[in-house]
């Protein structure tokens, strides 16, 4: 019987990071290749590049009938003020996601089922901190499977420009064998960096 409940997420960051085109990304592979519904709405702080940013997505078996994330589940963080601003609206039983680089967690919120990777240092190290939102599009469809990740691998290959697929496909792949590694206990994350 298929997952017929909402799931909520909530893809946080700065202008300039694709945190729009990855809820872009993961709403459309939800909807055109998994067959499910999905909404995405996107916020913007007043600045473009450098500015807040975010980007909400509603994934359910069933229509949706109200596209606001008020209390996200999943919640995907790239940037400390992202962090600072939307933990407390996480749910109790939420998965907090982060880039270790940029982010630093507080103690009190590793209550939460958590996951970090250094998003953006792979990116580089795959030629642009650019594609650390598909690093981590990779990451998170390995440790929160919310659609599968063919349809994802699809998608991001219909949303990138022809001289870059390859590249992103990379990217992709690089964030979620990461995943699929601290899963399985292959490789130990990285030691997390809290506030003090």
């Amino acid at each position: 019987m298929p997952d017929k409940r909402e799931r909520h997420i909530l893809i946080t960051g700065f202008g300039g990071q694709g945190i729009v085109m990855a809820g872009d990304i993961l709403g459309k592979a939800a909807t055109l290749y998994d067959h499910k519904h999905a909404t995405m709405t996107q916020n913007y702080g007043p600045e473009a590049r450098g500015g807040a940013c975010s980007s909400q997505v509603i994934i359910s078996g069933e229509e949706i009938l109200f596209p606001s994330v008020e209390e996200p589940e999943i919640l995907v963080c790239m940037s400390q003020e992202a962090y600072t601003k939307n933990v407390k609206s996480l749910r109790p039983e939420g998965t907090l996601i982060w880039d270790t680089d940029l982010v630093h967690t507080r103690k009190t919120d590793m209550h939460y089922k958590t996951f970090h990777i250094p998003s953006t240092r792979f990116a580089e190290q795959l030629g642009t901190k650019m594609m650390a939102n598909i690093v981590m599009l990779g990451f998170l469809s390995a440790v929160e499977p919310l659609v599968h990740s063919e349809a994802l691998k699809k998608t991001i290959m219909d949303s990138v420009p022809g001289s870059t697929k390859d590249n992103n496909l990379h990217a992709f792949n690089k964030g979620r064998e990461y995943g699929t590694s601290i899963i399985k206990g292959l490789v130990k994350a990285e030691q997390a960096k809290h506030q003090e």
